[in-house]
Formats: C-alpha cells, sequence, structure tokens
C-alpha cells in the first residue's frame, strides 16, 4: 500500500510540473505574440505613414532648409574663409550643389539611420518607399540645374513668371552675343581686306641699279647673326660715348678696338653665310666688352638719350640721301642714254648720205584724207617712237587705214626719217616733219614760246637750276626738266593749225605702248565735246587743286577745286569742235596770264586741264592706264586688259632705272636684232 501511494504520489507531482510548463510555454507564447503583434503593427503604421505623408515630409524639409542653411552658413563662417566656402558652393555632382540632404540620403556609412525612411535592410516596404523618396529628389535636382540661374544654387522653384523672365533674359543676351559675334566678323573681314589692298601696294620691282633704295638693300636682314653683329656696334658706340663723358679712357679703347674688329668681320657680308668664321668669336668678345661696360656705365636716362639722338641723326641722313636720290632720279630722267645717242647720230649720218629721192616716204596721199585713222605723235626719241609706231601697226586689224604723223626737232630728223625708211610700217602711212620749219610757230603768235625765250625764263632755267648742293637742287627740279624748253611739248595745243584738212586725230605721247586696236575711238560720240580722255581722278592728288593755284581768284572763281583731272598720253581730238570753241585761243589767254607762272607750274598738263575745263569726255578706263612710270602697284590685269598703257613718270622703259617688271610690255616691240640697235649696244 505504501508504494503504492509513493508511486502515485511521484506521478501527481509530475503532473504538476509538466502543467506549469505548459502553462509557462503559454504565456511566454501569447507574450510573444501580443510583442509581435504590437511591433508589426507600428511597422505597418510607420510605413502607411510614410506612404501617406511623403509630400508632407518633403514640403516640410524644404521650408526647414532656408534657416538650417542659414545657420550652417553662420557657424562655416566662423570656420572658413571666403575662398573655401565659394569653393565648397561651386562643388557639385549629378544630383546638385552640396546640402545635407545630400549627406543624409547617399554616400554615408550604414550608421547613419534617418527615421521614417529607413529601418533596416530586410524591410523591403520601407526601401521601396526611400527608393522612391530619393527618385524624386534626384529629378528635382536635374530640374534645378536646367531651371535656375547660375549665381543661385538653392534648391527653390522658381515661379512661373521669374521663369519667364529669365528665360526672356538669356533669349535677349544671346541675341546680343550672336550680333556682337557678326559684327566681330564684318571687323575681320574688312581689316583682312584692308590688309590685301596695302599688301598689294609693296613694290615687288628692283626700282634700278642706281638707286640705294632698291628692295634687296631696304628689305630687313633676316640672318640673326649679321643682327646681332649690327646691334652690338650700335651699343658699344653708345657705351664710347658714355665712357668718355666719365673719362674711361680704358674702357674707350677696348671699345673701339672691339668696334673696329666688329666692322672688319661684317664687311659687305648680308647673310650669315658670308661672314668669315671667325665672326662667333668676335661676338663673343664684344659680348664680354659691353657686359663690362653695362655694369661700370649703364644709366637708363643717359643710355636712352644717347639712342634718341643717333636715331635722330639717322633720320637726318635719311632724309638727305632721299633729297639726293629725287635729284639723281630726276637727273637720270633728262639724260639721254649713250645707246639711243648713238643710235641717234647713225641714222642722221647714213640720213644725210642718202640722194634726196630715197628720202621720201611712200603713200603720201593718205595724210589729208579725213576717211582713215590719223595719230599724231610728236617726240625726239628714235626708239621710242618706233615702239609707239611698231605696236600700234601690230595690233591694227587693218593697218592700211592708219597713217602716222611725226613731228620731231631739226636736231633729229634726220635719225626719225632714217629709221623709218629702213623699217616702214608695212601698208600703213608714215610722214616725218619738222618742227622748226613751222614758220607760224614763232614768238609773236605763240606766248610760251615768247615766255620761253625771256630773260627771266633764262635765268629760272640756266642760273637757278645750278644749286650749290644735291639736296637743295631737288626742289621743283622736275619742272625744270628740258622737255619743258621744246615746243614740241606745246605743240598739242595747235593741232588743227599743223593738221587742218583733219576732223579727228588721236593724239599719244612716246611713252606709251599700244596693245589693242584703237579704231574704236573714231567712233566714240564725245557729245560735243573736243577732247576725249581717260580721267585720273579715283585718286585726292589728281583733282585740280593739286594741279592750279586756288589762292589766286583768276583760278578760284573760275573752276572748281575738286574737278576731275584726266591724262595726256592718249587723246582723241574733235579738230572741228575745237575749231568752233576756239581751243587755241582759250589756251593763248590763259598762258599769257601765266607769264610769271603765279597760276600754276611749267607743264603742259595744268594748261590743259584749264583749255578744256568743261569739254573733256571722258572714256573707258581699260582704254588707257598710266603709272607704269612711277606706279609699282599696278594691277597685272588692268595692265593686260588695257589698250594703251603708259610710262607717266620718270622711269621710262627705255632708261635703267625702269621698273623691270613693266618693261617688258615695251622691250617686246623693239628691234634688238636689228644692226643700228646692235652696233650702239642697245639690249634688254
Amino acid at each position: 500500500m505504501a508504494i503504492k501511494r509513493a508511486s502515485q504520489s511521484g506521478g501527481g507531482k509530475s503532473k504538476g510540473v509538466g502543467s506549469r510548463v505548459l502553462a509557462s510555454i503559454f504565456v511566454f507564447f501569447l507574450t510573444f505574440l501580443v510583442f509581435s503583434f504590437l511591433f508589426v503593427g507600428r511597422g505597418l503604421f510607420v510605413t502607411a505613414s510614410s506612404g501617406h505623408n511623403e509630400l508632407s515630409i518633403l514640403s516640410s524639409r524644404q521650408q526647414d532648409l532656408d534657416w538650417r542653411g542659414r545657420l550652417a552658413l553662420h557657424h562655416l563662417n566662423s570656420l572658413f574663409s571666403k575662398d573655401v566656402i565659394d569653393v565648397i558652393n561651386a562643388s557639385a555632382n549629378d544630383l546638385g550643389p552640396l546640402n545635407i540632404d545630400f549627406f543624409r540620403k547617399d554616400k554615408l556609412s550604414a550608421s547613419w539611420k534617418v527615421a521614417g525612411n529607413k529601418r533596416s535592410a530586410d524591410n523591403a516596404t520601407s526601401a521601396e518607399v526611400t527608393g522612391e523618396a530619393l527618385k524624386t529628389k534626384q529629378e528635382k535636382s536635374r530640374f534645378k540645374e536646367e531651371h535656375t540661374s547660375n549665381e543661385d544654387n538653392s534648391i527653390f522653384f522658381e515661379t512661373p513668371a521669374k521663369l519667364a523672365r529669365r528665360q526672356l533674359r538669356e533669349k535677349r543676351l544671346e541675341k546680343r552675343a550672336a550680333d556682337m559675334l557678326k559684327q566681330d566678323d564684318e571687323v575681320t573681314v574688312k581689316l583682312e581686306n584692308a590688309a590685301i589692298e596695302r599688301s598689294k601696294s609693296v613694290d615687288s620691282a628692283v626700282l634700278g641699279k642706281y638707286s640705294i633704295w632698291r628692295r634687296d638693300i631696304d628689305s630687313e636682314n633676316t640672318d640673326s647673326t649679321i643682327r646681332l653683329i649690327r646691334d652690338q656696334m650700335i651699343m658699344a658706340r653708345v657705351y664710347t660715348s658714355l665712357a668718355r663723358m666719365k673719362n674711361k679712357t680704358d674702357l674707350v679703347n677696348e671699345l673701339q678696338n672691339r668696334l673696329k674688329e666688329s666692322q672688319r668681320s661684317l664687311g659687305d657680308a648680308n647673310t650669315d653665310s658670308d661672314l668669315h668664321h671667325s665672326a662667333s668669336e668676335k661676338i663673343k668678345l664684344m659680348g664680354q666688352v659691353l657686359s663690362k661696360a653695362k655694369e661700370e656705365l649703364y644709366n637708363c636716362n643717359l643710355v636712352t638719350g644717347k639712342l634718341r639722338a643717333m636715331l635722330q641723326s639717322a633720320d637726318e641722313q635719311v632724309r638727305s640721301l632721299k633729297k639726293q636720290s629725287t635729284f639723281l632720279s630726276q637727273l637720270a630722267a633728262k639724260t639721254i642714254p649713250n645707246g639711243l645717242h648713238c643710235l641717234a647720230m647713225r641714222l642722221t649720218i647714213d640720213y644725210y648720205l642718202l640722194p634726196p629721192e630715197k628720202r621720201k616716204f611712200p603713200r603720201s596721199e593718205n595724210l589729208g584724207n579725213p576717211n582713215l585713222y590719223h595719230y599724231a605723235l610728236f617726240s625726239d626719241n628714235v626708239l621710242a617712237a618706233s615702239v609707239v609706231v611698231n605696236s600700234a601697226i601690230m595690233n591694227a586689224k587693218d593697218p592700211g587705214k592708219h597713217v602716222f604723223h611725226l613731228v620731231t626737232d631739226k636736231l633729229n630728223f634726220g635719225a626719225m626719217n632714217m629709221w623709218f625708211l629702213l623699217n616702214p610700217p608695212g601698208k600703213a602711212t608714215i610722214h616725218v616733219e619738222n618742227v622748226d620749219e613751222f614758220k607760224w610757230l614763232n614768238s609773236s603768235y605763240c606766248p610760251v614760246l615768247r615766255q620761253l625765250e625771256s630773260a627771266a625764263m633764262k635765268e629760272y632755267y640756266f642760273k637757278a637750276a645750278h644749286p650749290t648742293t644735291l639736296s637743295a637742287g631737288s626742289s621743283n627740279l622736275k619742272y625744270r626738266n628740258p622737255k619743258y624748253l621744246s615746243m614740241l611739248n606745246h605743240l598739242r595745243f595747235y593741232l588743227p593749225q599743223v593738221y587742218p584738212k583733219l576732223d579727228k586725230i588721236l593724239f599719244l605721247d612716246d611713252d606709251i605702248v599700244v596693245q589693242k586696236d584703237l579704231t574704236g575711238l573714231w567712233s566714240v560720240d564725245l557729245h560735243g565735246k573736243v577732247n576725249g580722255a581717260v580721267e585720273t581722278c579715283g585718286e585726292s592728288f589728281h583733282r585740280f587743286d593739286k594741279y592750279l593755284n586756288f589762292s589766286n581768284p583768276h583760278i578760284s572763281k573760275n573752276f572748281d577745286p575738286n574737278a576731275c583731272g584726266w591724262a595726256y598720253g592718249m587723246n582723241m581730238f574733235d579738230l572741228m569742235e575745237w575749231k568752233k570753241k576756239d581751243i587755241t585761243g582759250i589756251y593763248h589767254k590763259w598762258q599769257n596770264m601765266n607769264e610769271d607762272r603765279v597760276l600754276w607750274k611749267l607743264g603742259t598738263l595744268p594748261p590743259g586741264l584749264i583749255t578744256f575745263y568743261g569739254l573733256t569726255h571722258p572714256l573707258e578706263k581699260s582704254w588707257h592706264v598710266l603709272g607704269l612710270g612711277y606706279n609699282p602697284s599696278i594691277d597685272k590685269t588692268d595692265i593686260e586688259n588695257a589698250a594703251v598703257v603708259h610710262y607717266n613718270g620718270n622711269m621710262k622703259p627705255w632708261l635703267e632705272l625702269a621698273m623691270t617688271k613693266y618693261k617688258p610690255y615695251w622691250t617686246k616691240y623693239v628691234k634688238y636684232d636689228h644692226p643700228y640697235v646692235r652696233n650702239c649696244k642697245l639690249s634688254e
């Protein structure tokens, strides 16, 4: 019995313990369920709140950002300088400028938490909400980058009115910038065109062997060693002068010795290759002496003053040399080359050896035929006259209808006849006359002839024309040219008297070359004018005020100072209108008024401008291109398209000082293979 109770008692005790364990488990389970329910419920509540209140949270953050930013800037200003803060403000990434939200939402360690947005990595719902918020943030950042000004890096949105005004300002700025770029382009084009025009005016010709202003001398030397030697020599002269001022005789002697060595080393060299091999050693020694002189003597004011004095002295020398060059060029223009003098003398001798019956030209019946094309040529230069006639005949369509009337002086009359007897102009007609045989052309009828014979004119030419120095003789030298003493130069004002049977005549100078058929000039309607000529007023110095003295009341009352000038050299004269308007009488009137040369200087162009004032018809410029005797920048196309090219100026094509690039247009019509030409050693 006892055993049975014990066993029963032990079984009851084990039941009680199991019941308590089960109850504890049940209570723990209930507690766990309660806490799980509460935890999950709170999480769901937080998730729902995040979903429903996202916009309100973002809005509150935007409202709070302003005061937080100001507070942060206040603390930053006390910690950093302005330059550092500017660098921070300038630093930006794809999401916009640096700000607090940037550090909260991105680029931070996992220990940084933001309540309501991201509780744990395992909460998928919370991560999705955070991702949507981050996407919204990025879209706003991109919007801000596109629609905010460069000066404002805040995250606020602009109002539509401000955005419209800013966009309008940007459009105006873009338009203004485009206009400025367009203006800059136009200015650049103008500058380029101006540079091109200036480049055309550069002389590329060698202006003569006599001249120190030839291009190969005038151009800057590009060899660096020669330039260095010359620079050292200049500074050596400067320091020599300064050393003398301070009585440093040893240094003066040393500088002078080095200067002489540099001069010997330089010699006549124009390029580095022409220098002696010892030049580099001389440069080194000169550099050492100059360095020593600089240490002892250098004074900025003294050196500057000495260089300025040297510059002024060099400038005076250049001016003097230019005057001498002008004088010599004028003298060369007046002289006759030995070859031309030889040619005239040989032809003259052989002409007077001919019997009288062989001195006549054929087809003399054409001389007074008004239906033919007549040319007037007044010259004392056989070779020049031959080029005019030869070029006109070679370019004529029907040479048989052309008649050339040559007038020369008695000194060259035989030579001119002999040349054209030996070289007849094909089927064309030619006739040579002597101006001294025009008995009607005397001092009682011709004012200029009377003036040329006056004592005052002889004084002007033969005494005032002999200066004591070359530079003084360059003054007005061009007006003392012997051609102004010859009546051949003034015979152009007496064409109806020389050729009374003709209605029209084409006047040609002896320094021209004919390149095309000229018969079209006889068909030009002069509209009742007397003179047909090419105007030259494209440049200011070809206006009337450059030729006439407008301080004289006779000139100022009768002529316009801005009237356009025209050129002699190729002129179509209507001799019928000439006679009606008494052109020769007008010329005589003004020539008598200019006896003391108060209205114009000597020459035939000024009285021609006066005589034919209002009576000149302008021809097309392609008929007559001028300037080949002085202007090195004439367009080659204009020359080749011209009917007549004119070597007006001092650089005549038969002289050595002629411009080489223009000379071939003249030499192509010279018969250099002719025995007389070869014997007188005339060559291209």
